[in-house]
């Protein structure tokens, strides 16, 4: 069970999503999630065009993103039933590279069948695990994606600047 509250972990996680961007070469960016095709509408506070396609995102206030992590993320997640010291980790990951990639990060990262369902038996395996362990295996699942990623010349040294932040959230809550 979590002892991170949502409020903590968004105050957080604002520290890394915050002003508005829309850099033609972020997919994220585009409402298709495809470069060039779509609107490039952009992301604010790592809410996504690609992700809200319908969303006026450039005039996205605060408080709406925070409605939105809520519900779309945080919720989604089953974070109040993982450990504090990993759900941020998992939360992050999923706003930086989408939800499922971070549910079958989590379920590689405790040996269980990667569905993207974070239910009953990730729950177990997840508890019957050693944290740290759990922690170290899946930041380094994750290091991985990025580094698998197209896109890792242009961004890859934030995405680690992003990891090392992270790991000390990790040791801080564990």
């Amino acid at each position: 069970m979590s002892k991170l509250t949502f409020e903590v972990a968004f105050d957080r996680l604002i520290g890394h999503e915050g002003n508005f961007t829309d850099d033609k070469n972020d997919r994220g960016n585009w409402t298709t999630g495809i470069i060039g095709k779509g609107i490039l509408k952009g992301t604010k506070f790592g809410i996504s065009a690609m992700t809200y396609p319908d969303l006026d995102i450039k005039n996205l206030t605060l408080e709406k993103a925070k409605e939105i992590y809520k519900r779309d993320w945080w919720d989604a997640l089953n974070a109040n039933k993982i450990d504090s010291a990993i759900v941020f980790q998992v939360w992050d990951f999923a706003i930086n590279a989408g939800m499922a990639t971070a549910k079958r990060k989590l379920q590689s990262s405790v040996n269980v069948a990667d569905d993207g369902i974070i239910g009953p038996i990730t729950l177990d395996a997840i508890n019957k695990s050693d944290l740290n362990d759990v922690l170290m295996n899946f930041n380094s699942e994750r290091l991985v994606y990025y580094t698998k990623l197209s896109t890792w010349p242009r961004y890859g040294k934030g995405w680690t600047v992003r990891v090392a932040g992270q790991l000390k959230y990790a040791a801080m809550d564990n």
